[in-house]
């Protein structure tokens, strides 16, 4: 309709005329919108504000959209009496030079062990089993509250924890007439652990102590001095390759420092630990098992990284070694000779020990074997000397001990890249089945020894029973291990 009026109220020279000068209007237009808004004008992502900043109170938005969709940051106030050179201070740096200072004092309780962690002026006071950690300013401390802390980790064991000495972690105002003087003064950081609770079996000392000592200390790279409380010296001895592989300097009884005051830039009092026997979790931590096996090796200058590997087929130069761990007195086989022979006849070099005595010969024997056997005890600990990809079996004895096997040593020897065979008796393999008849509880409930407690369990199952290994019915379990040797 639009289009028959305007024909006929111009003529076609008219119309054209008139076109013309309408698109030259809407080109004018546009160029002087454009000219008038241009410092205005950009792409959203290229957008940066210049402020000069006079006043107090100035809130940013600052707009950054280098990806498919905008990024809006939210800026704190900015406060500036005074601008200097119209220079704005970024939130970043005002974090920086804010940065609160970390606590004094700080404590954690895990399910398997408390410690704390204090840094500054940090004074140890034998005579007294207190650590005091003093400050020039009341506002750097938590109240008046002191923490007490048995440096064993094992805290859910009520039996073990009962011989470990208590320690007070105190804060003090410096100035105060509480505050002891130091005798001797150390540049270097501290840790107190105590050598007590099941120190001496050795499943406990490496899952109690050695392990949770490796995560506490092993940071310092050597530069750590070692507090020992209910110090055993033949303990101290034992392990003494080990420990100065972790210290550079000798551990410090500092129950016997009655009238001393040692004083330290910073102080662990109690060991880190994992909640899992022989373990390390690396997502918690900065090491690993690997990490520590690899310690290890260097404390005791072990040589082997990685066992056998045997090639299908041909003759073999090397025999794969077997280590059977003895025991004297309960959980021992009574039939070792047949064992080595029956391993013999298959291809392996045998090697029988039982622990105890020198560490370091002990570690290097084993480390030299591809698989180790032996009966669930604190023996099987020294698993951790085995090379990589070496074999582990575990004889599991009658009446319920899976669940402990398990968690002790086989779940364990996973995370230390060893290959786990497990291998569970049978009652006729049991020396029980010659101390109790048939129908006793022993032999036919094993759950209700359990009902009676831990005493009564390990009383029944791991001081009086020994184990007369069926060498046709246990054969597979070896070849298995040969055929894990050539993957």
């Amino acid at each position: 309709m639009y289009d028959t009026i305007f024909s006929r109220s111009f003529n076609k020279h008219e119309q054209k005329k008139l076109k013309y000068g309408a698109f030259f209007s809407c080109f004018l237009i546009v160029l002087s919108i454009c000219t008038v808004f241009k410092p205005y004008l950009g792409p959203i992502h290229d957008l940066n504000l210049k402020l000069s900043v006079g006043g107090v109170g100035i809130r940013m938005l600052m707009l950054n959209d280098t990806t498919s969709s905008s990024k809006i940051a939210r800026v704190e106030d900015i406060v500036s009496e005074t601008a200097v050179n119209d220079t704005i201070k970024t939130p970043q740096m005002e974090e920086e030079e804010e940065e609160p200072e970390p606590e004094p004092i700080v404590c954690t309780s895990e399910s398997r062990t408390d410690f704390c962690e204090a840094r500054g002026d940090i004074r140890v006071q034998g005579s007294s089993s207190s650590i005091y950690v003093v400050s020039p300013d009341t506002k750097n401390l938590s109240g008046n509250t002191s923490w007490s802390v048995r440096p064993y980790a094992r805290k859910e064991d009520l039996y073990a924890m009962s011989h470990v000495r208590e320690w007070s972690v105190k804060p003090l105002i410096k100035g105060s007439q509480q505050v002891p003087q130091c005798s001797q003064n150390h540049s270097i950081p501290a840790v107190l652990f105590s050598t007590s609770g099941y120190a001496g079996n050795h499943f406990h000392d490496f899952t109690d102590i050695i392990i949770p000592l490796f995560l506490t200390s092993r940071k310092f790279n050597g530069e750590v001095q070692f507090l020992i409380t209910d110090k055993r010296d033949w303990w101290i001895s034992k392990y003494q390759v080990y420990l100065k592989k972790l210290s550079n300097y000798e551990p410090l009884d500092i129950d016997s420092e009655k009238d001393q005051v040692h004083c330290f830039p910073s102080v662990i009092v109690g060991l880190k630990r994992y909640q899992k026997e022989l373990s390390i979790d690396p997502l918690k931590y900065s090491y690993s098992m690997r990490d520590f096996r690899d310690f290890l090796r260097s404390s005791y200058s072990l040589k082997r990284v990685k066992a056998i590997r045997l090639r299908d087929g041909g003759h073999h130069r090397k025999q794969p070694r077997l280590m059977i761990v003895t025991r004297k007195r309960t959980r021992s086989f009574t039939n070792t000779d047949q064992i080595v022979r029956m391993a013999k006849n298959m291809g392996f070099k045998v090697v029988t020990m039982e622990g105890g005595g020198n560490l370091s010969r002990f570690a290097e024997a084993v480390n030299s074997c591809d698989v180790l056997m032996g009966v669930h005890g604190a023996g099987l600990t020294n698993i951790v000397f085995l090379p990589e990809n070496a074999i582990f079996i575990q004889i599991v004895p009658y009446g319920g001990v899976d669940w402990l096997a398990t968690n002790d040593f086989g779940e364990p020897s996973k995370d230390m890249n060893l290959k786990y065979l497990e291998y569970n008796i049978k009652l006729e393999e049991s020396t029980l089945i010659q101390q109790y008849p048939l129908d006793h509880e022993a032999i036919k409930d094993p759950p209700s020894i359990w009902k009676q407690g831990w005493e009564a369990f390990k009383t029944m199952y791991l001081d009086k029973q020994n184990v007369n290994l069926d060498v046709i019915r246990f054969r597979p379990t070896l070849e298995k291990a040969l055929e894990l040797l050539h993957q």
